[in-house]
């Protein structure tokens, strides 16, 4: 469907769930030690995230429209969650040089099965927004949230085990095995839940189905944004030329994969902040039955959201990981060496 905006033909803004699925017919599947993973290789060589090729074009159009009725994808990016890790690259670094790569290794377990807990996108049904919103949402990302845009987000992140095609869980796990092959650490589980948790409600106007949904995108920004300053970070690890010492080739490959993985979370982000920003610029139904505009709500609960994230979070994380890691190294015959060049590499004290 395409309509008229001040005389001028925009692009199509209505699309179906089989049209957001679509890939290109020229692409070579992503293989990789006989494991199948999503996404493929076009003639030249060059990678294609799965499900990007009219999914990218439809996000473009409705960025289009909504600054056409005045509005703007929500303003935030990775860089608001710079600052000090524990740890840090150069202390992964030390600890992989030193034997004790289990940290990392860690890591990367950890960031693949939270990755595989986004398959619950394409499984959970999710509140109708056109109940919410007083503007017919038809035309906007919004309103193809169920129709296809959330499933898609799910299964780049979880994968469609049913059809053997690994997503982005297994994908860290293939960088994993890549990086350090045969190692007897135990496994681990992640977290519970890496979003921010409340007791209270934070937008009581709205009702809480929407309100649960409304925070649910904004947390899952939150976290692609950490994600983003974590696989980078992971990437300069892996192509540290004197870590890895006789599994370069495979650092490096494991590198490239978790560079593919960037890749596809850049439509994530991107589509987040537009649903976000389409939220913002639309008038939302109160339980009162007042019309109110959206940025009333989105605001206040981003700057609270942004302040955990930057300033209650970093300090609760960075003591816990630190003592864990501190009793690793103790554990090791020059643990005291080794912790004492670790704390010299700290971050912590350079921010604060």
């Amino acid at each position: 469907m395409e309509f008229k905006l001040y005389g001028c033909l925009m692009a199509k803004l209505v699309y179906t769930e089989e049209e957001l699925f679509r890939d290109r017919d020229d692409l070579t599947p992503q293989t990789i030690g006989g494991q199948r993973l999503h996404g493929g290789f076009d003639p030249d060589g060059g990678y294609h995230p799965p499900r990007s090729l009219v999914r990218n074009e439809a996000i473009a159009a409705w960025t289009e429209a909504l600054r056409a009725r005045g509005g703007e994808l929500l303003d935030a990016d990775a860089s608001l969650l710079r600052g000090p890790s524990v740890p840090n690259v150069a202390q992964q670094c030390l600890l992989i040089r030193e034997g004790l790569g289990q940290t990392f290794w860690n890591g990367l377990t950890t960031t693949g099965k939270i990755e595989g807990r986004g398959r619950m996108l394409a499984e959970v049904e999710f509140p109708d927004l056109q109940d919410l919103v007083v503007e017919d949402i038809s035309q906007m990302a919004i309103g193809h949230l169920n129709g296809g845009l959330l499933k898609a987000h799910g299964w780049d992140e979880g994968g469609q085990p049913d059809l053997g095609i690994g997503g982005h869980d297994v994908m860290w796990f293939v960088a994993r095995d890549l990086a350090f092959g045969e190692v007897d650490y135990p496994d681990i589980d992640p977290p519970g839940n890496i979003a921010r948790e409340q007791d209270d409600r934070l937008m009581p106007d709205l009702p809480q189905a929407y309100e649960g949904l409304v925070s649910f995108l904004m947390n899952l920004l939150m976290i692609e944004f950490r994600a983003e300053i974590g696989f980078s970070n992971t990437q300069k690890i892996l192509r540290t030329q004197d870590v890895f010492i006789g599994r370069r080739g495979e650092a490096e490959e494991a590198a490239e994969i978790i560079e593919r993985i960037r890749t596809d979370e850049e439509i994530h982000v991107i589509s987040l902040r537009l649903y976000l920003g389409e939220l913002r610029n639309a008038h939302l139904k109160t339980v009162d039955g007042r019309e109110v505009l959206g940025s009333e709500f989105i605001d206040p609960f981003w700057e609270g959201l942004v302040h955990w994230a930057t300033v209650e979070r970093p300090v609760l994380t960075a003591q816990q990981q630190y003592e864990t890691i501190k009793a690793r190294i103790l554990e090791h015959p020059e643990g005291e060496r080794i912790l004492e060049a670790f704390d010299a590499l700290s971050d912590l004290k350079k921010a604060a």
